[in-house]
């Protein structure tokens, strides 16, 4: 049997970060728009870029310092400041009337406010993201010579597999290319059994001399980096010219450095010495808690120079003395010195001569380590912390941030005297923040605080001088606070960033510049929060309940995520989630809406005169517009609200509508026909009508038209166009001269307008442009709000797209590479394209351009997009960008003015497209015709302040193109079968509406506000606080029943009760350990129902809805819940477990609280058990259960208790229980996978086939297709296999032993999987099983069958894949997915094909897809046919 496994979810979270300045905008001021008001003066800057890593994925991220949001009051004053009447507004430089009454107003002293400091704020800006294939462990920043001429940092990432690449920047690709890949996978230190279990750390020397990779064994891989040319010129010369680098090499630390060197702990090189300098802490003895009597302070640090030229290594501190449980080094800044050391108890200076100070954290540090600790001050000598999980960081040269395992924030001084340390100073919490697994010190002060269970935050630390009294103690002065931040980050950040406290008490020495000042100051460390990088962490369970999307019931993947006070669930869905909220039969609209916002005059005494704009609250719309095919030659009607909720239709127009628009600044309504072009009145009446004629001879009919006021755009029929300008000054619209885009006959395929929000093609246009194409000469264009540029985008049917400027038609842009969709594209420099129409007429081709916008898109600060769609079904979507200086001026052009932008594609989707016959003009297929056309939009989302742009694609592919800040573009399918109309709707008073015309009939809708739209599923999550590690959901009642992980203090006793031992001071901790509660939880309201507590030390392992027989119902059979647990009993004593079976009864609910059902947990039965009960399951009508090394079948005896009927012995530890059938699967963590089948007469367990080899099974799943049926398991190391039970084969033994086929290596290993039907053909009786898999690292996947046939063509495509394109950093996919085994002569690869690498296949440009099918002997379309069968998560 042959899968596809492909990612659905990237991992979440962050593992691994760098700060650096990697792009070029880093290192200056961003592009500000042209026309900015007063607030935006400040230009938005990039601090540095932030490239953040989890498992195999890659994101870059650029930090921007911009202005703060403007908050309510201000909005409401600006919204009063519109409303004045009209001649009392404020003149430019006048900030604010005179309030003295004396009619004068300084404008220098205006212009000097004007200056005034503006809040901001720091974001992050997504820019790339990439599936990599390796797994990442660790990145640095790096400088190399090419850094001093063009200023930016590159950067280095090591992998799993011991390899380091080097990767900089590229403006031309707009993207990372790898400079070079260095791998130590062949190295001896790598070729021990036990090496797949380490984990390399990769460290950059400060000043970028050399990186230094961990290896096995002891050893440490040096890649040294030339900083000055003369280094490079004195290379050898067999030494490839121009490499940055030079010859690297592996340290035997014990041989060549101090042969005492065993297990490294940690190491990390030290800044301000004049050669590479590296501390490396290690533990020659190793020890633990039990045998501390005999091996205590078992840690050393020594400090060795590499001297690289004369390959010495002296070594010129060692310190011997340190706690057995050190886990890490922090270096200090050069100006202080020395390093920082945790361990589990305490934190320990070091400085260069070998002198230490060790601050306890708890009472402890002095039991486990003689080493001399600081005396505490009495407030401090109950404090009572442990250091296990924490993370440090400098926020300054004194001041260091210890964020502890539960988020919370304590501040360190280094007290200095002189130029010594002379104590560690430790204040109170400040606040309570994200569980670290990384923080970095950032740029301007702020602070990355990344997790791989939550959300990561950016925090920023003021450094603020204050003064104190001389009577006040100096310790009683808080060194750190917690500023409040007024500007709004996002609606969660209290759930990632707790409460915040003051008043922390910490000391300063009181001195200035090493002299004491006759004014005493401190230094008080302000910490805000900037932002926050959303994430939800590890899935540890899920499983599929039913969500209610208003009336529409939709499946939902509800997952349990997060760890400890970051845990709760998340739930994800296919589609964008949305609700309807009314249907809406009346106004039709099978061929396309329009809610259109028209000013309607108001009369007053007779006279008629229209409202002023607010350019700030354009206000809703006020009617809609719906046209139909059916009945001939079409019906268009126009509709007004009346009242809340009813709708009346006022005019009705024989014809089909092309498209309607507000025209002339929102007076009037240009509607563009078949046949005409209108201009109507806001009540429907006509005001002017030019009928689209040539002479006395009608046109062919116009089949699409582009609006922007005051310029009208059509398509017809024959690919000829129209272009209209609008005349303010007599209401009226006239024919526009097109005679410098060539012949009046030339043929276009489609086109469009673009208004440029962005700012972006103002600033990047250059050459001979006149004066009118800023400022249009028209009234209607000078009284534009806010003054914005128009564009006008055309394509031709050879491929070539062009942009023009408007009113006066200049070409400024143009490429021919879009219609084979190109990478990046920059302008050609080609004069306008000649398409003079061909006779016979030219025929529509699969690669022509069939659609075309350029819109923004985004959250908080939308950037322009250009979507394409091809009629292959080919949809693409580009970023445009500022070209940069890569783009020159070829010298044979011949145009004088350009637009410097390039196009970044961001995303290309494939889609299959159904296109009946196209010569058939009756009415049924004119209304069976599908409207493939985008449709821009902008929406805040009910109860949301986040306002997006998108943009909407109709058709049979609907779909909705969205992005935000913090990823990139995505593109989510709507849920229906077809939307043949769509446009935003404010018509009922919010911006939050959509009218759809879809397969279910017009109806208004609106998106679900709770779901996040910030990864490739909408996701919403529900924070609860704890963790849970199992989750089920009962179809019977649409519950979900979850167990929850929470710690408790444990304690031992004797035969008499009495505790073994108790602390014995307020500093010393009780041991904690595992336990569980049960919760049955609505997910309507997410509010727990009921639920059971276990004892403190009993934890739950396993739980399950499973049917067992039972005499209180019909059928004979009823669902119950089942768990297992494990009862820790502490070292010296065997565990337990039991197994417990609930039954879930409705009951009376409080109709004071909630009048709706409410639902109880009834225990019905425990029984104990000798062993703990680690999986459960069930099949025909009986319990499944695991006991130590044993599994038991058992039946539900009078609803009261279990009675075993058959039992086998197994493995050692029973992890995973799987039955189909009477087929039961078991998953053993050292002995593999069993293969059991049960009878009933007599009762008995048969054992047909078994795995002979040791594998540590985690999960274990049956997967079949078509007949065929195969048994995939999933181990600690993430490799996935595949087996087969064959009898027939020899090698099988009959059967006894199961046959491995495949061995696929995914990244990471899961726990949580879920096998859902697939239907390929509608008459399919029995469905094909798909498998999706939740991991460890919150990414989620499928398991797909593929059929011989497309198989075999998609693994020659892989091959070609593999060979042909460039992999980021220089990785091998096919490696990677190589599992070493010791038990065959080759790898087991070939039966699971790599998702990641064949989804690259659709996003070539077609040129190379062509080239590539070409060469395996296939075609482009029969492949993609194959990949999108295979798409789709569920």
């Amino acid at each position: 049997m042959h899968a596809l496994c492909q990612d659905i979810l990237p991992p979440s979270g962050v593992e691994f970060a760098a700060c650096l300045n990697l792009t070029a905008s880093s290192l200056g001021e961003l592009p500000t728009p042209p026309n900015v008001t007063l607030r935006h003066e400040f230009a938005a800057r990039a601090l540095c870029n932030v490239v953040v890593a989890r498992s195999n994925i890659l994101r870059i991220f650029e930090v921007r310092e911009e202005t703060a949001p403007i908050s309510a009051q201000a909005e409401d004053e600006r919204e009063r400041r519109a409303k004045v009447r009209k001649g009392t507004e404020a003149v430019e430089g006048e900030v604010e009337m005179d309030e003295d009454g004396e009619g004068f107003v300084n404008i220098a002293k205006s212009a000097g406010q004007k200056s005034a400091t503006l809040p901001t704020v720091t974001r992050f800006h997504f820019i790339r993201e990439h599936t990599l294939h390796g797994t990442v462990t660790g990145m640095e920043k790096l400088r190399t010579l090419a850094s001093l001429e063009d200023k930016l940092d590159r950067l280095l990432i090591s992998f799993k597999d011991a390899k380091i690449a080097l990767l900089e920047w590229s403006d031309a690709v707009h993207d990372l290319v790898t400079v070079s890949i260095h791998t130590y996978e062949r190295a001896p230190q790598l070729m021990s059994l036990d090496s797949p279990l380490f984990r390399a750390e990769l460290r950059v020397d400060a000043a970028s001399r050399c990186a230094a990779l961990s290896l096995p064994r002891d050893a440490i891989a040096i890649l040294p980096i030339y900083q000055e040319q003369v280094e490079l010129d004195a290379m050898d010369q067999d030494q490839a010219k121009g490499a940055p680098y030079a010859p690297s090499f592996i340290l035997d630390l014990p041989a060549q450095v101090e042969e005492n060197i065993r297990n490294v702990i940690d190491f990390a090189f030290l800044p301000g010495f004049s050669n590479p300098t590296i501390a490396l802490l290690f533990q020659t003895q190793e020890t633990w808690t039990g045998r501390l009597k005999e091996y205590k302070d078992t840690t050393k640090l020594i400090i060795f120079t590499l001297n690289i030229t004369s390959q010495t290594y002296p070594i010129i501190t060692s310190v011997e003395g340190l706690p057995h449980d050190c886990f890490s080094l922090l270096p200090c800044s050069a100006s202080v010195g020395g390093v920082i050391i945790s361990s589990s108890n305490a934190v320990i200076y070091v400085d260069q001569p070998g002198r230490r100070i060790a601050l306890p954290m708890n009472g402890w540090a002095s039991r486990m380590s003689d080493l001399p600790l600081l005396t505490l001050e009495p407030k401090d000598a109950n404090r009572n912390l442990e250091l296990e999980g924490s993370r440090s960081v400098f926020v300054d040269d004194k001041t260091l941030f210890v964020i502890m395992r539960d988020g919370t924030v304590y501040p360190i001084e280094l007290a200095i005297e002189g130029k010594t340390v002379s104590k560690l100073i430790m204040a109170s919490a400040l606040a309570q923040t994200t569980i670290p697994s990384v923080a970095k010190r950032l740029v301007d002060n702020h602070v990355l605080i990344a997790s791989v269970v939550g959300p990561s935050v950016l925090v920023k630390t003021d450094h603020v001088e204050e003064d104190i009294n001389e009577d006040d103690a100096m310790d009683a002065s808080p060194a750190a606070v917690v500023q409040q931040n007024d500007t709004d980050i996002y609606d969660d950040d209290d759930d990632i960033y707790g409460p915040s406290t003051t008043g922390n008490e910490t000391t300063t020495d009181g001195q200035r510049d090493g002299k004491l000042s006759s004014r005493k100051t401190r230094t008080v460390v302000h910490l805000s929060l900037s932002d926050s990088l959303p994430a939800y962490g590890p899935i540890a369970d899920m499983t599929f309940s039913l969500a209610k999307n208003g009336d529409r019931y939709v499946p939902e993947l509800v997952a349990a995520t997060g760890s400890g006070p970051l845990g709760g669930f998340t739930m994800f869905q296919r589609d964008l989630p949305i609700r309807t909220k009314r249907k809406l039969h009346a106004i039709g609209g099978a061929r396309g809406m329009w809610s259109l916002n028209i000013r309607q005059p108001v009369k007053t005494s007779g006279i008629q005169y229209e409202r002023p704009i607010n350019p700030f609250h354009p206000g809703n719309d006020t009617l809609i517009i719906s046209t139909d095919v059916n009945p001939s030659p079409g019906l268009s009607r126009i509709s007004t609200r009346t009242g809340k909720t009813d709708i009346s239709i006022t005019t009705r127009i024989p014809g089909t509508t092309i498209g309607a628009a507000p025209f002339f600044q929102r007076t009037a309504i240009l509607h563009v026909m078949t046949n005409a072009i209108r201009v109507l009145e806001p009540d429907g009446t006509e005001r002017q009508i030019i009928k689209d004629m040539d002479g006395n001879m009608p046109r062919p009919k116009i089949r699409f038209c582009s609006i922007c006021d005051p310029f009208v755009l059509i398509v017809r029929e024959d690919d000829s166009i129209g272009l209209f300008i609008g005349e303010a000054e007599r209401g009226k619209i006239r024919r526009k001269d097109m005679s410098p885009m060539g012949d009046k006959t030339s043929r276009y395929l489609t086109g469009g307008f673009y208004t440029d929000i962005s700012g972006i093609f103002d600033s990047q246009l250059e050459g001979n442009v006149p004066a009118t194409t800023q400022t249009t000469s028209t009234l209607q264009a000078a009284v534009n709000a806010g003054s914005k540029s128009q564009w006008l985008l055309l394509v031709r049917p050879q491929g070539v797209i062009e942009l023009w400027t408007l009113p006066k038609l200049l070409l400024v842009f143009s490429t021919s590479h879009l219609s084979t969709l190109q990478n990046v594209m920059t302008d050609s420099f080609d004069p306008p394209a000649v398409s003079l129409p061909q006779d016979p007429p030219r025929k529509p081709q699969d690669l022509d351009i069939e659609q075309v916008l350029i819109a923004p898109i985004g959250a908080t600060s939308p950037r322009p997009h250009l979507c394409v769609f091809l009629r292959s079904g080919q949809l693409t979507i580009y970023e445009v960008l500022p070209a940069g200086p890569a783009v020159e001026r070829p010298p044979t052009a011949t145009r004088t003015s350009t637009l410097k932008i390039k196009l970044v594609k961001v995303i290309s989707r494939a889609h299959e497209i159904q296109r009946p016959e196209e010569n058939d003009k009756s009415i049924i297929a004119e209304q069976k015709r599908f409207q493939r056309l985008f449709i821009p939009f902008s929406t805040t989302p009910g109860g949301s302040t986040i306002t997006y742009s998108g943009v909407f694609f109709t058709g049979d592919r609907p779909s909705w193109i969205l992005a935000n800040d913090k990823n990139g573009v995505q593109v989510y399918p709507s849920g229906h079968l077809f939307v043949h109309a769509f446009t935003p709707c404010s018509l009922w008073d919010t911006k939050g509406d959509f009218l759809l015309y879809s397969d279910e009939g017009p109806s208004l809708v609106e998106w679900i506000p709770e779901y996040n739209l910030e990864g490739p599923l909408p996701s919403r999550s529900v924070p609860c606080g704890r963790a849970y590690t199992s989750v089920a959901f009962d179809p019977n009642t649409a519950l979900i029943i979850a167990g929850s992980s929470l710690q408790a203090r444990f304690a031992s006793f004797d035969e008499d009760g009495n505790k073994l031992w108790e602390p014995d001071a307020p500093n010393i901790s009780d041991p904690i350990c595992e336990c569980s509660t049960l919760e049955l939880i609505s997910p309507d309201l997410w509010v727990t129902m009921d639920g059971y507590e276990f004892s403190t030390n009993e934890f739950i392992n396993a739980l399950g809805i499973v049917t067992l027989e039972t005499s209180s119902t019909e059928s004979g059979t009823k669902d119950y819940l089942a768990v297992g647990t494990t009862i820790n009993r502490g070292e010296d004593l065997a565990v337990k477990g039991a197994t417990y079976i609930f039954e879930i009864v409705e009951v009376v609910p409080d109709p004071d609280l909630l009048p709706q059902r409410w639902y109880k947990l009834r225990l019905r039965c425990k029984d104990d058990a000798k062993g703990p009960v680690t999986a459960i399951c069930g099949f025909n009508g009986y319990l499944v259960s695991s006991m130590g090394q044993k599994i038991f079948v058992r039946a539900f005896d009078a609803d009261e208790r279990l009675v075993g009927v058959a039992f086998m012995d197994v493995g050692v530890y029973v992890t995973s229980l799987r039955t189909m059938k009477n087929l039961l699967l078991v998953g053993d963590a050292i002995k593999s996978i069993w293969f059991v089948a049960f009878q009933e007469d007599p009762y008995k367990l048969v054992l047909l086939g078994k795995d002979i080899n040791k594998v540590c099974v985690t999960t274990a799943d049956f997967f079949f297709t078509d007949g065929e049926l195969s048994i995939v398991t999933g181990d600690d190391e993430g490799i996935i296999r595949v087996y087969e039970y064959n009898p027939q084969d020899p090698d099988s033994k009959d059967g006894r032993h199961l046959l491995l086929r495949t061995e696929f290596h995914r990244q990471c290993e899961y726990r949580a999987s879920a096998i859902i039907a697939r239907r390929t053909k509608e008459d399919l009786s029995i469905p094909q099983a798909k498998m999706i898999c939740g991991s460890s690292d919150g990414s989620l996947f499928s398991l797909t069958p593929v059929e011989e046939h497309a198989f075999k063509r998609l693994q020659l495509l892989q091959g070609q894949l593999t060979r042909n394109i460039q992999h980021i950093a220089g990785l091998n996919p096919k490696a990677f997915r190589i599992v070493r085994n010791d038990h065959v002569s080759k790898p087991l690869s070939k039966g699971i094909l790599d998702g990641n690498l064949l989804a690259h296949y659709e996003a070539l440009p077609i040129t190379r897809q062509i080239e590539t099918t070409r060469q395996i002997g296939t075609e482009r379309t029969v492949v993609l046919h194959d990949w999108i069968a295979l798409c789709g998560p569920w």
